[in-house]
C-alpha cells in the first residue's frame, strides 16, 4: 500500500465516485464539471454550474507557518488556493468571466483567532480584485463561516462557484479525438500576474507533501494537524523544517529559439534562487484565468479539450475522454524542484508521484498543431512556459503512456 492510501487519502477517490454513481452527470458526460439546464433562467440555450472545492489540507500547512513564523499573510495564500482551485475546474468547460462565489469556512475556535478568519476573507477579496484586472470578474457573495471544534482540528477553507453560461461557449471535451496534439502549461514559475515564484505544487497530494517533507518536530509540537490513528511511521517522516532553505532551479521561457529567465517579473540570466521549505510548500495555487480568458475568446474553435491535472496528476485526463483513445505524453516538463523534494524525502516510485502530482503542468489543451503554437506565444507574452507535451492515438481501449527520462508508465 502506498504512503498516500497509508495516510487515509487516495489520489482517484474511488470511494467518492462510487458513493456518487447514481446521481445524474449532468448534460455533458465527459466535461470536467456538471452542467445543467438553465434553471435560473429558462433559456434552453444556456446551461446552470454550481462546483465546490477548495485548498484541502494545504491549510494545515498555513498553520504551522503562522504558528511558527507568525506571519499571518500566509492565509491569503489559502484564500487564493480554495478559489483558484474552483475556477481553474469552471475555466475548463469554457467560463471565465460573471462568477459568483459564496465560501465555507469551517474553524477550531480553540486554535483559529478572528485575524486568520479575516486573512482568509480579506485574502478572497484581494484576489478578485486582481483578476478583474485581466477582465475576469467573480462577485463575492458572502458564505457561511462556522465554529466546529467537534468536527475540524484547525480550519477548512473551501466554496463554491456559481455560473450561468450559454452552450454555444462550452467545452464539453467530446471533440477529443485522434490526431490531437496536447499543448501543456506550466505550474511553476512566475507569470506576469504572479508577485513571486510560484513551486508549481497547487492545492492537491499536500498531505503527501507535508507529511514526506517536514520533520517529526511537527508531529511532536503540533498534533493537532494529523489525524491521531495514524501510524507513526507515515507522520512527518521528513528531514526539513519550513525555515530550511532550498535551492530552486528556475524553467527558461523559450520564444523562437531565444531562451530566457524570469524573476520577480523581469528577464534574468539567473537559473537558480533560494526559497525556504515553507514558501514552496505554500506557494498559492496558479490560476491560468488570465491566459484562458484570452485563449478562450481568440481561440475556441480549436479548443477540443481542457483538463485541469489536480487530483490524479497526470492521469486526469483519462477520466474525460469521450472514447478509447491512447495519450501519449512523451515531451513532459522537467520535474519542478519542489516535486524532487517530495520524491527525495518519500522514495515514492514515478508513477505514483505522476498519479498524485502535477509534476510539472496543471493545465493543458488538446487541440491543433497550428493553434497549439499560437496558444504557446500567447502563454509566454504572459510569463507561462508552455509546451506540446504529447499526442491523441486511436486505440481500442483507453490508456495513457508517460516517457521520459525515468522510463515508460502505463496507466
Amino acid at each position: 500500500m502506498s504512503l498516500y492510501a497509508q495516510r487515509g487519502v487516495s489520489a482517484q477517490k474511488e470511494e467518492v465516485h462510487a458513493a456518487i454513481k447514481n446521481l445524474d452527470a449532468g448534460l455533458y458526460a465527459h466535461a470536467f464539471c456538471k452542467m445543467y439546464p438553465d434553471y435560473l433562467g429558462g433559456n434552453a440555450e444556456w446551461v446552470n454550474i454550481s462546483h465546490a472545492d477548495g485548498a484541502g489540507t494545504k491549510s494545515i500547512l498555513a498553520y504551522l507557518y503562522w504558528k511558527e513564523i507568525g506571519d499571518v499573510s500566509v492565509w491569503k495564500g489559502i484564500a487564493q488556493d480554495a478559489v483558484a482551485m474552483n475556477l481553474d475546474d469552471l475555466l475548463c468547460v469554457g467560463v471565465y468571466d460573471n462568477l459568483l462565489f459564496s465560501s465555507t469556512i469551517d474553524r477550531n475556535k480553540a486554535v483559529i483567532p478572528g485575524e486568520v478568519l479575516a486573512a482568509v476573507i480579506d485574502g478572497t477579496q484581494d484576489f478578485f480584485n486582481q483578476l478583474k484586472e485581466y477582465g475576469v470578474n467573480i462577485h463575492y457573495l458572502g458564505g457561511e463561516t462556522a465554529d466546529v471544534g467537534d468536527v475540524v482540528r484547525t480550519i477548512a477553507v473551501n466554496g463554491t462557484m456559481t455560473a450561468r453560461w450559454p452552450k454555444s461557449k462550452l467545452i464539453t471535451n467530446d471533440k477529443i479525438k485522434a490526431g490531437n496534439v496536447i499543448v501543456g502549461f506550466s505550474s511553476s514559475g512566475q507569470a506576469a500576474y504572479e508577485t513571486a515564484y510560484n513551486s508549481g505544487l497547487g492545492s492537491n497530494g499536500l498531505t503527501s507533501a507535508r507529511h514526506d517533507v517536514l520533520s517529526k518536530y511537527y508531529a511532536q509540537k503540533y498534533p493537532e494537524t494529523f489525524e491521531p490513528t495514524l501510524k507513526d511511521e507515515v507522520v512527518y517522516i521528513g528531514k526539513n523544517k519550513l525555515e530550511d532553505l532550498f535551492s530552486v532551479e528556475l524553467s527558461p521561457l523559450t520564444d523562437g529559439g531565444n531562451t530566457q529567465f524570469t524573476v520577480n517579473g523581469q528577464q534574468s540570466t539567473v537559473i537558480s534562487q533560494q526559497s525556504t521549505i515553507g514558501q514552496l510548500l505554500l506557494s498559492p495555487t496558479r490560476t491560468y484565468a488570465p491566459l484562458l480568458k484570452i485563449l478562450l475568446e481568440s481561440h475556441f474553435d480549436a479548443i477540443d479539450g481542457i483538463i485541469h491535472c489536480s487530483g490524479g496528476g497526470q492521469t486526469k485526463c483519462m477520466k474525460y475522454l469521450p472514447t478509447t483513445l491512447k495519450i501519449v505524453k512523451d515531451n513532459l516538463f522537467d520535474v519542478p524542484s519542489i516535486f524532487q523534494l517530495i520524491q527525495q524525502n518519500s522514495g515514492a516510485d514515478y508513477k505514483e508521484m505522476y498519479q498524485v502530482f502535477n509534476m510539472g503542468h496543471r493545465l493543458e489543451i488538446f487541440t491543433n498543431e497550428n493553434a497549439a503554437k499560437e496558444m504557446i506565444t500567447i502563454a509566454l507574452q504572459l510569463g507561462i512556459e508552455a509546451k506540446i507535451v504529447g499526442s491523441v492515438y486511436a486505440s481500442d481501449k483507453k490508456e495513457l503512456v508517460l516517457s521520459g527520462n525515468f522510463g515508460e508508465i502505463i496507466y
